[in-house]
């Protein structure tokens, strides 16, 4: 058997597993988005092309989260069941070491990575952005189409507006307006004539009044006051896009790499703290690097994690993506405080997986036990079968003896003799 065929083998296990993994878990993450879609469809009307365009927008933020994740899943799995079916052992037995089959697997993260750049720095701000656009607009439209002539539109934060007559969509005669907010000075605002003008490139819908008088009455009843007016602009507010208004209109993770050092330079000029742009800046290339990282640092996970079958190497996967997001949200956290240096603080989780693929790849190149991780597996697995009495009753109709972990050390004794055989 030649190498290249094996070669295309892992890869083929690679790219399915990972495929599915993206699938299922960007399905899972669309889930928080879809009683929002569903508002949108009953209340405003909003097309299936607006939905697919939203799904398109929301689509890169999910994708920089699930794809390295995927390729962990994907290097565990993969070799997890080749050391469980005995087809490491057929590698071995034809004389592959283990840097050779590590080829088709750094081939495999270097496409991811590629991916995962391309989606940092071009496809996320990008979709982040177009996302915020669209419900802007959206929401824009709903508040268009409800101001309706005689009819009292409660649309807008802490307005009531009525309008006598609507001359076009966006031009209204005879307007009042009323501030709803809880005050002791009540205002009230009458043009003749008012033009909605919405800016989406800002996020602002624009109320232009003309020829009006504004009625505002003091903390007294003798300091009523009229104010006349030729011209009067009032920005609209509505409820929907009360977390929209929060945030920045253009945030980080809406910023390419040129942004973001005009952003750094024009706050260093201004005295302005400048951590959260740098570590922004860092992330766009610190995480795309995690694919390599997980995708070498599975193979080894999967192979020693066989012994506890599939469920072995899901729970593997789940505590090192837990172990990795638990450092890199500290780190994140430490450099935008400006406790640690905001550049490299991103890459601290980074540098600890590469110590840890050292010394797993040295291991398994001179084939030497891993004792270390021996006795993590050992008590984890001494743990689960402490544990499992209690929740196995919530899951009835399993299978218990299918659920049972085996004694890794014993397991790998066993898996030495028959190569050695």
């Amino acid at each position: 058997m030649s190498i290249n065929i094996i070669d295309r083998y892992i890869l083929r296990e690679l790219i399915k597993i990972f495929l599915i993994t993206v699938g299922a878990l960007t399905t899972v993450l669309y889930l928080d988005k879809f009683l929002f879609i569903a508002e949108n469809i009953v209340n405003r009307g909003v097309s299936i092309m607006e939905v697919f365009l939203i799904m398109i927008y929301i689509s890169p933020s999910y994708l920089a989260l699930t794809v390295p994740i995927s390729v962990l899943v994907a290097s565990v799995a993969t070799f997890n069941q080749f050391s469980a079916s005995n087809e490491w052992v057929a590698m071995k037995s034809c004389h592959l070491s283990f840097m050779q089959t590590m080829r088709p697997v750094l081939i495999f993260s270097i496409f991811t990575y590629i991916v995962a750049v391309v989606i940092m720095l071009y496809a996320l701000p990008w979709g982040n952005f177009a996302y915020k656009q669209k419900t802007y607009e959206i929401i824009k439209n709903r508040a268009d189409i409800n101001i309706k002539p005689n009819v009292l539109n409660y649309d807008f934060k802490d307005l009531v507006i009525l309008a006598k007559k609507r001359e076009k969509k966006f031009q209204f005669r005879d307007i009042l307006i009323a501030h709803t907010t809880k005050s002791n000075s009540p205002k009230i605002i009458t043009a003749n004539q008012a033009i909605i003008r919405p800016n989406i490139e800002s996020l602002k819908i624009r109320l232009e009044l003309t020829s009006g008088t504004i009625h505002e009455l003091g903390d007294k009843l003798s300091e009523y006051q009229t104010i006349n007016f030729d011209t009067y602009e009032l920005n609209l507010s509505l409820p929907s896009t009360a977390k929209l208004e929060k945030e920045a209109l253009i945030g980080h993770r809406e910023l390419s790499i040129n942004l973001l050092l005009k952003q750094i330079k024009d706050f260093e000029k201004k005295g302005l703290p400048t951590f959260s742009a740098k570590v922004e800046l860092s992330k766009k290339f610190a995480i795309p690097f995690t694919c390599l990282l997980f995708g070498l640092l599975g193979a080894p996970l999967g192979i020693h994690s066989s012994r506890g079958g599939k469920s072995g190497s899901f729970a593997t996967s789940i505590m090192v993506i837990l172990l990795y997001y638990m450092g890199l949200i500290f780190a994140q956290n430490m450099g935008k405080s400006g406790q640690i240096e905001p550049y490299s603080s991103i890459w601290i989780p980074n540098i600890i997986i590469f110590s840890i693929i050292v010394y797993t790849s040295h291991k398994m190149q001179k084939d030497l036990p891993f004792n270390f991780t021996n006795r993590i597996v050992d008590n984890l697995c001494t743990i689960h079968n402490l544990l499992s009495p209690f929740y196995l009753k919530l899951l009835p109709h399993t299978d218990n003896n299918r659920m049972k972990l085996l004694k890794y050390e014993a397991g790998r004794q066993a898996n030495e003799k028959n190569t050695k055989k």
